[in-house]
This record gives C-alpha cells, structure tokens and sequence, in this order.
C-alpha cells in the first residue's frame, strides 16, 4: 500500500502556525486498498458524501421519473447545493410537483453556503428558507421516496422509518458492511447519518464508478448528472464545483461536513475518501487536491483556481498575505515549526 503525506499546515511567516492530521484511503475497482494516509480504516461518519448513494432508492421505486425529473433534479438530490437562486428554483418547483410544500422538510432554514447566494438574500431581503439548506435537495428525494411507497410523510427523516432503513441498506450495499454494523446518528440536516471505515466509503465509490462503466443504468444517471451539473451539486467558487470543472468531469467530488470528503476518478474507478482527524474544512480541500495528484488524476502545475485552493493564502485585515494553508511537506518549515508540524 502506497503511504500519502496529506497532513496540512497553516503557516504565518516562515513558521508553521497550525496543523492538520489528514486520515485518507485510496480503493481500486477491485476492492484493494491502493494507499492511504493516516489510519485508512478509521471510523467516521460519512455525512453528505452518502448523497449519491442515498438517492439510488428513489430512483430504483420509480418515484423520480414518475414525475418527469432529469438531471438537473437528480443533481440537486445528490447536492450540497450553495442556496442560490438557482438551486432553491428547481427545489421549490419539485416540491410543487410533490404536492408538498418547504414545511414538509425537516431539514432548518440556512444561511447560503455560496458567498453569491448569500448576497443575493441579503440584497434581496429575501427570507431565508428550509429551501435554502444544502440538504433540501435530497430531503425533497426522501419525501418523494416516501410518497411513493406509500409511507409516512411525517417522521421521514427519523432513523426507524423506512425511507432511513432504505438509506441505511443501500449504504450497505455499496460498503459492503453489514447494516447492523453502521453506527447510526442523526446529520446536521437532521436525516440519519452512517459511520463507516474510510476504506469502504473508498469502495462505494469505486464501485459506483465501475458500475457506470458497465452502463448499469441507475449508477450511470447518478454519476452522469453530477459530472454534468457541478454547478448544481455545489454552487459559484464551491469546491466540488471547481474540481469537476477543471477536470472535466474525470473527477467526481461529494463534500461532506467535519472535514469529510469522497471522490472517484471515473476512468480507473479509483475511489478516495479523507477525513480530517479535528474536522477543519480549511484542510479537506488541499488534502483531496493532493491526493488525486498523487494519483495521477491532477498535474503538478495545477489550474489556476485549484493552484489556489493547494496554496490558499493567508490574508489580515488589510488583505496583505500573511501565510498559507497547504500540505505539509509543501510548506516552508522552520527547525522550531517542523517540530510542531510532527505532533
């Protein structure tokens, strides 16, 4: 197994400020574990990298073409969506076609994640909705789950009703680890959220790429309409957005809060999953950046807007670059900071 150095740093000057241990894993379409950072099987919860997997229910009971959706639907059902106008519109409109209304979401009203979409409901005055959670999107697919089964509106989001034992099996499935052996919590958004070893989220998306590749037709919707809307799945300036566009879309890329982030190369159907041990998001980005570098999915001279995201600068008040968020071993260190950075 190849060993990765993915930890990050945070440096002032020439001294290293603050650090942070990244654990990863890096699984081929055969199931072995090519690499990895870390502990490669440490346990955490997946968050919103479930996303994908987490529509296939929806999907497979008919539910989701009965009401006419494409990808732009789908994209938003795999989302962390950034709040923007956009995003909310297509939300609103499939809750329309529901017969449901932002009521029926158990997801919170939420701030924009998207700096655009924060400022236009600034600007606007616009109240802030439940449509407006990065989430409603795949909350809006578990009522349209439910609605279609014939289950329960209310309570959907609670771990004992069947559209969260549906969620949980399918999690399994791809995982490969037993239902009963998922840990299971309650999200940020409020749905359930599954713990799992790192190296089987790696697997899940190894296996959903290779199952693309084979033109099994609900894999292949899955992964065609997030490549082909990133906009959707993230927003302006987000993350996930930037590397699919930048790649082309050859990468996939979910994030996930508390430093969570899986992704697949589509054409080797190399799946990776990071974790960043104290859950900083300042440190998940460049982590992933590296990592698909290391397998030959990114160049070393990177694009621009990734270059910058590997090397964020940091800025004080006045705007002046201060320092640097970046990997560990690409950091200038002092003797005294390269002690700090061993911790």
């Amino acid at each position: 197994m190849e060993s990765f150095d993915l930890d990050v740093v945070v440096t002032r000057g020439n001294s290293v400020e603050s650090f942070h241990r990244v654990h990863a894993a890096a699984v081929d379409a055969c199931d072995t574990l090519l690499g990895g950072s870390g502990d490669p099987q440490l346990l955490t919860f997946w968050r919103s990298c479930a996303k994908p997997f987490q529509a296939i229910p929806l999907l497979e009971s008919g539910g989701f073409d009965a009401h006419e959706w494409g990808d732009a639907e789908l994209a938003l059902v795999c989302a962390s969506h950034g709040g923007e106008p956009e995003h909310v519109a297509i939300v609103d409109s499939m809750l329309r076609s529901l017969g449901l209304e932002e009521g029926d979401l158990a997801c919170g009203p939420q701030e924009p994640l998207s700096p655009r979409g924060a400022k236009i409901a600034r600007d606007s005055g616009v109240r802030i909705k439940r449509t407006h959670n990065n989430c409603s999107g795949k909350h809006t697919g578990m009522l349209a789950l439910a609605q279609r089964n014939g289950w329960p509106i209310k309570g959907y989001e609670r771990a004992e009703h069947p559209v969260q034992q549906a969620m949980l099996n399918q999690v399994a499935l791809w995982t490969g680890v037993r239902p009963s052996e998922i840990d299971v919590a309650v999200d940020g958004c409020g749905a359930a959220v599954f713990r799992l070893p790192l190296d089987r989220m790696a697997r899940a998306y190894a296996r959903l790429a290779l199952a693309s590749q084979r033109g099994e037709e609900i894999p292949s919707r899955v992964v065609n309409a997030i490549v082909r809307n990133p906009f959707l799945v993230g927003g302006t300036d987000r993350f996930d957005s930037v590397l699919m566009e930048e790649t082309d879309g050859r990468v996939l890329a979910k994030v996930g809060a508390e430093g969570v982030h899986s992704a697949v190369i589509l054409d080797s159907a190399i799946g990776i999953a990071v974790k960043v041990e104290d859950g900083s998001p300042r440190a998940q980005y460049p982590a992933l950046i590296r990592i698909l570098q290391e397998l030959d999915a990114l160049p070393e001279d990177l694009p621009p807007r990734l270059a910058e995201i590997l090397h964020k600068p940091v800025r004080n008040s006045r705007g002046d670059i201060v320092g640097e968020t970046t990997i560990r071993s690409g950091a200038a260190r002092s003797s005294e900071s390269a002690q700090v950075a061993a911790i």
